[in-house]
C-alpha cells in the first residue's frame, strides 16, 4: 500500500513539472533592451536649467582623467562620461539623466566667476574686467559694502591682459571689516588650503574639515563654515548676507584654451563667489548691487556673446575696505569705527 502511494506521488510531481515547463515555454520571449554606446557629456545652457533635476557634484583631481571623472546612466540607458565645462574645469554639476554639465555659478543670481563673469540679481550675465591690483565696489548699500580686489596676468605673446577676483573686502555694521581672499601659489596643491578669512585684523581659524563651523564671539550672527575640507567657505551674517567663496587655480588646459599666459611661477589662484543679500534698499549700487534694484534696467546687450560692463572708474575704490567709490551708498553708524587691517593679498 505504501509503495502504491509513493508511486502516485511521484507521478504527480512529474506531471506538475511537465505542466510548468509547458507553461513557461508558451510565454513569448522577452526582448532585451539594446545597449546603447556611451555618451560624452555636453555643457548645458545656463538659461535653460532643467526643473527639479537631481545633480551630482564632480570635482576633478590629479588622480582622475578629466573626461572620465564619473560615469552615470542617462535616461536612454547609455553610460554618460562626465567632463566639466571649460568655464569650470575643476568642479561642476552633472545632470546624468540627459548627460549635461553645469557650472556652480549657473544656478543662482549674484555670482562672480572666472575672468570675471558676473550674474546679476536680474539673472543676466555680463563681464566686468576691472584692473589688476585695484579694488572695485561690487555692492554698496546703507548697511553693507563689498569691494573686490582684482588680480591679473599679462600675456606678453598676445599683448592681452586678464583679470580675476583675488579677494573680497566686506565692510558692515559699526565698521567691521571682513576679508576673504585666495592665497597665491606657484603650484596648485588641492590638499592645501588657499582660502584666507580675517575679521577686524584677526585671522579666522576654522578646522580643516567639511562642515566645520566657526561662530564669532565679537559679532553676533556672523559665522564661517567650510563647505569642503579646504578651499571652500561660506561666510554668513544673519539677516544681511551669505557669501560662498571657492579658491580655484587656472589649469594648464584653461591657459592654453584662453591664452591666459600662465607660467610656472603662478597658478593664478582666484575666487569663484556666490552672493546672497537680505534687506537691500532700493538705492543699492555697485557693479553687482545695481542689478538688485527694483527699477534696474540693464543697458547691456545681453544677447551678445560677451556683454561687458564698462565705466570702471565709476566703481573704483581707493582700497579693499574703502567705501569711497563714486556710487557708494554705505553709511557708517559711528565715526572712526573698526580695526585697521593690513595688506593681506599674499
Amino acid at each position: 500500500m505504501a509503495a502504491a502511494k509513493h508511486a502516485i506521488a511521484t507521478l504527480l510531481v512529474v506531471a506538475l513539472a511537465v505542466a510548468m515547463s509547458t507553461s513557461a515555454s508558451a510565454q513569448p520571449p522577452q526582448k532585451r533592451r539594446a545597449r546603447l554606446p556611451p555618451m560624452m557629456s555636453k555643457p548645458g545652457d545656463p538659461k535653460k536649467l532643467p526643473p527639479n533635476a537631481k545633480y551630482t557634484t564632480v570635482t576633478t583631481n590629479r588622480f582622475h582623467k578629466r573626461q572620465y571623472e564619473i560615469t552615470c546612466t542617462a535616461d536612454n540607458g547609455a553610460a554618460c562620461y562626465i567632463k566639466c565645462p571649460a568655464r569650470c574645469p575643476n568642479k561642476c554639476l552633472a545632470y546624468c539623466a540627459y548627460c549635461l554639465t553645469f557650472c556652480l555659478c549657473d544656478f543662482m543670481p549674484g555670482t562672480s566667476c572666472g575672468d570675471p563673469r558676473f550674474t546679476g540679481g536680474d539673472g543676466n550675465t555680463f563681464y566686468f574686467h576691472g584692473r589688476k591690483d585695484e579694488s572695485f565696489c561690487l555692492v554698496s548699500d546703507a548697511g553693507v559694502h563689498v569691494n573686490a580686489r582684482f588680480m591679473g596676468n599679462h600675456n606678453a605673446a598676445t599683448g592681452r591682459n586678464f583679470t580675476w577676483v583675488q579677494a573680497l573686502g566686506v565692510t558692515f555694521g559699526d565698521g567691521h571689516r571682513l576679508y576673504v581672499g585666495a592665497r597665491r601659489a606657484a603650484e596648485w596643491d588641492e590638499d592645501e588650503d588657499h582660502v584666507q578669512v580675517v575679521l577686524d585684523g584677526e585671522p579666522v581659524d576654522v578646522e580643516a574639515a567639511k562642515n566645520a563651523r566657526w561662530v564669532s564671539q565679537a559679532v553676533p550672527g556672523l559665522s564661517v563654515t567650510r563647505t569642503d575640507a579646504v578651499n571652500a567657505v561660506a561666510v554668513e551674517l544673519d539677516g544681511v548676507f551669505s557669501i560662498s567663496a571657492n579658491a580655484v587655480p587656472i589649469t594648464n588646459d584653461e591657459s592654453r584654451a584662453h591664452s591666459y599666459g600662465k607660467t610656472e611661477k603662478d597658478s593664478l589662484v582666484h575666487l569663484d563667489v556666490t552672493y546672497k543679500f537680505h534687506g537691500l534698499t532700493k538705492d543699492v549700487d555697485g557693479v553687482l548691487g545695481q542689478t538688485y534694484r527694483p527699477d534696474y534696467v540693464s543697458k547691456l546687450d545681453v544677447t551678445a556673446k560677451m556683454p561687458v560692463l564698462g565705466d570702471a572708474d565709476k566703481y573704483l575704490s581707493s582700497g579693499i575696505f574703502a567705501t569711497d567709490c563714486a556710487v557708494s551708498r554705505f553709511r557708517r553708524p559711528r565715526a572712526n569705527a573698526g580695526a585697521a587691517v593690513t595688506a593681506l593679498a599674499s
